[in-house]
């Protein structure tokens, strides 16, 4: 019997720099960069779905069928008269990207709002990834909506994951960043922070902080990111640090954060060894950020024998 891992948030038209002023088109997105990795890093035994809105244009259909292409669900996903995806392009300078977006009438900003179908999508899956980008494009009333959802599916003893990804531009207030996203770290059982961001936007001096932080909001595990300085671990009370694979040249960090918690959660679903996940997703994410783009084929990840 099939195995559900369910990533809910907004893929996006991606454009990337090719050369003498050209640009290269892609899809990408936080949540669904983690659902590829995880769909290329799992046992043939999970499905991996993706939940989001489109719009009814050429681009959505587009969109929609590398989505199907790439092995990942599409059932669920809401298709919205008139609306468009978002799109946004990459600006790189020595491997370090800044984004520039336009998103502000994405299809996605609407995903939430059938409770019924988000309701009918959450509770076919057995793992619930979601992050803050998530979050930070829904209307409120539609994030209270969300969080209802994944509150409902943890107490249902599924395994819910939160990456805050913190993007400041993409909330009204920091007092709405910090109250939502505090909410999405009280709803899951995982919270998959980076601690940049942590320090950065909630003034965390030390990866402790953090963890402790995000425990007295009731996350159960929680993986804290640190780029090259590696990934501290606290599974259950038990603090453990895995370091990072050394790269060679940094060509593109777009996808880091992303594809280390897709195959984070691979390798972590199937064994439930922490340590050992966090060690395969270090290699994968090394081989990720030594690449061009947030989408790195399966056939350059080096996953023969994990």
């Amino acid at each position: 019997m099939s195995r559900r891992f369910l990533s809910i948030g907004e893929c996006m038209v991606e454009l990337s720099q090719a050369g003498d002023g050209l640009l290269r088109k892609g899809f990408a997105g936080d949540t669904f960069n983690t659902a590829w990795y995880a769909r290329a890093c799992l046992a043939a035994d999970w499905s991996v779905d993706y939940f989001t809105a489109l719009g009814d244009d050429a681009m959505s259909d587009e969109m929609l069928a590398f989505i199907n292409t790439s092995g990942i669900g599409t059932g669920l996903i809401r298709r919205i008269k008139g609306r468009t995806p978002g799109l946004y392009m990459i600006n790189l300078k020595n491997g370090e990207r800044s984004f520039s977006y336009w998103r502000d009438s994405s299809a996605a900003r609407s995903l939430a709002a059938d409770p019924d179908r988000l309701r009918e999508a959450v509770e076919s899956a057995e793992v619930v990834y979601f992050s803050g980008i998530t979050l930070a494009i829904l209307p409120h009333e539609d994030a209270e909506t969300l969080l209802a959802e994944v509150r409902r599916a943890k107490a249902a003893g599924k395994l819910v994951v939160f990456d805050p990804n913190i993007r400041p531009r993409l909330w009204s207030s920091y007092d709405v960043m910090h109250t939502t996203i505090s909410e999405g770290a009280r709803s899951s059982v995982l919270v998959m922070p980076s601690f940049d961001d942590e320090a950065a936007h909630f003034g965390d001096d030390s990866i402790e902080a953090t963890i402790h932080r995000y425990r007295a909001l009731g996350a159960v595990d929680i993986v804290v990111k640190n780029g090259a300085d590696g990934v501290t671990l606290n599974f259950a009370g038990e603090q453990t640090f895995v370091p990072a694979e050394k790269v060679e040249k940094v060509v593109d960090t777009t996808s880091a954060g992303d594809s280390f918690n897709g195959a984070f959660l691979s390798r972590y679903l199937e064994a439930g060894d922490a340590p050992a996940a966090a060690r395969f997703a270090a290699k994968v994410a090394a081989r990720v950020v030594s690449e061009h783009g947030a989408l790195v084929v399966k056939e350059k990840l080096g996953l023969d024998g994990g």
